[in-house]
C-alpha cells in the first residue's frame, strides 16, 4: 500500500468510523492523462458509515472531500465515491 493510499485510509477512518472502507487505486489505468502527469492518483472508494445517515449522496460526496481536505488539490486528480449507510445493504 502506498503512503498516499494510507493517507487516504488515515483520513476516512478517523472521519467517518466506517464499517467498510475499500480504496482501488486505478492510477494505472490514466497514464498519460493531465492530473496524472502532474502527480494526482484517480482512485475508488466505497465508504459505509452511520455518519451518512439521512444525507442525500451530494452530502455525502461533499463530506468525503472535505474528510481528505487537501489531498484533494494534489495527491488525489480524480474519486469514485460509493457512499452508503450500513443498512443500505
Amino acid at each position: 500500500m502506498s503512503k498516499r493510499e494510507k493517507l487516504i485510509i488515515e483520513r476516512l477512518t478517523e472521519a467517518f468510523s466506517p464499517v467498510q472502507l475499500e480504496l482501488v487505486d486505478e492510477s494505472h489505468k490514466h497514464a498519460g492523462h493531465p492530473g496524472a502527469r502532474e502527480g494526482g492518483g484517480h482512485f475508488v472508494v466505497t465508504i459505509v458509515s452511520d455518519a451518512f445517515a439521512g444525507k442525500l449522496p451530494i452530502q455525502r460526496h461533499r463530506m468525503v472531500y472535505d474528510a481528505l481536505g487537501d489531498l484533494m488539490k494534489k495527491e488525489i486528480h480524480a474519486l469514485s465515491i460509493t457512499a452508503r449507510t450500513p443498512d443500505a445493504g
